[in-house]
Parts: C-alpha cells; sequence; structure tokens
C-alpha cells in the first residue's frame, strides 16, 4: 500500500513516474546536506593526493592563515574545511598520516574529543549555531573525500541552512570567506589555561 504523499494523482504526468514506494524529493525523516562540490574528489579518486601532497599533512608546514588552522594541539589541529557545508565548518585531524579511528592512539583519542568540545564551544561563541553535524567518514564506502588520512567533521547547523540554493541551483551561500570565518574562530579560541579551566587573577 502507497504512503500518502501529499501528491495529488491528477498532478498531470504522476501516474507515470509514481511507483510503489514514493516520489523522489517527497519529504521524510531525513535532513540532507547536499554537496555538489564533492564531487572533484569523488570523481578524482582516492588516488588524487599522495602521502607526500596528502592536504591534511602538508596544511601544518605553512601559515596558520594560509592553511586556515584555527588551532594547533599537541597531538592534533583544528583547520576550516577549503569546501565547508556551513560557515564554520571545522576538520579535527590528527597530525600523523593515519587512515582509521582505530589507528590513534589513546592520547591523540583524548585530544580529538577534547578538541572537538572546544570546537563546538567557540563556534556557539562567534555563531551561534542551534546544533551541529559531528562525525567521521570511514574509507571510500563510508564517504571519505580523503580516506587515507583521518579527520573529524564539526558542522554548525541552523534552522533552514538547507534551503533551495545547493538542491536546485548546486549552490551554496555562504556568509563569509573563510579567512574572516578562521580569524573569529582563531581569536575565539581559549587559551591553554582557559582549557586547563584556570584563570587569569
Amino acid at each position: 500500500m502507497q504512503e500518502n504523499t501529499g501528491v495529488t494523482a491528477d498532478y498531470p504526468g504522476d501516474a507515470e513516474v509514481t511507483d510503489d514506494f514514493s516520489l523522489a524529493g517527497v519529504p521524510d525523516a531525513f535532513q540532507r546536506l547536499w554537496t555538489p562540490h564533492r564531487m572533484a574528489y569523488i570523481k578524482g579518486g582516492q588516488n588524487q593526493f599522495s602521502d607526500d601532497d596528502c592536504p591534511f599533512c602538508v596544511a601544518p608546514s605553512r601559515p596558520d592563515k594560509e592553511s586556515l588552522i584555527v588551532h594547533r594541539g599537541k597531538t592534533c589541529y583544528v583547520v576550516l574545511n577549503l569546501f565547508p557545508y556551513n560557515p564554520g565548518h571545522l576538520l579535527v585531524c590528527p597530525y600523523r598520516h593515519v587512515p582509521d579511528y582505530t589507528d590513534i592512539t589513546v592520547e591523540e583519542t583524548a585530544e580529538m574529543a577534547e578538541l572537538t568540545q572546544t570546537a563546538m564551544r567557540v563556534l556557539r561563541k562567534v555563531s551561534n549555531p542551534s546544533g551541529f553535524n559531528l562525525g567521521m567518514n570511514q574509507g571510500v564506502a563510508g564517504g571519505a573525500g580523503i580516506a587515507a588520512h583521518l579527520h573529524q567533521h564539526v558542522v554548525p547547523r541552523w534552522g533552514g541552512d538547507g534551503n533551495f540554493f545547493p538542491i536546485i541551483a548546486q549552490t551554496k551561500a555562504v556568509t563569509q570567506t573563510l579567512g574572516e570565518v578562521r580569524q573569529q574562530v582563531a581569536d575565539a579560541w581559549p587559551g591553554e589555561t582557559e582549557l586547563s579551566g584556570e584563570t587569569d587573577a
């Protein structure tokens, strides 16, 4: 039995293209992030980067402003995504070139978690998102654009941020330049004393 999708049967041409499941695009329980810009990674394949030019390995060797790094930790660093889903989309990366979450040490795991929490606090402070998507795409089949180097996504979300632009026009409205966002997040990132809970008297 077909679920009532709200589309009337007398819509021109509807009967010829309607199956027993549902129409494409009919609202359902999923929120989708449409990312047509990722096709460059998909079409290029995982071999487009070698260990010598992995962007996550190269970034720490360059100045923070040039690499869009907002914070450097002991085992991991935080960088803006060059192709953000939303403004302020951050990546938490270990310095070591390892592909899988099970490859990192206890120390790296702890710092990655701590930096993810701090990234959420900083983004709340500078841009007041109403939610977040956190996640790691593991392996090619898991959707990792660069599967060879582990990275965790921290994506700020706002109500209504998935509007018609990305879906119809393959356009994402980003309200600030990457440089501006990097500067705001870097400036708001707490210092070591603030991270440890200590404050200057």
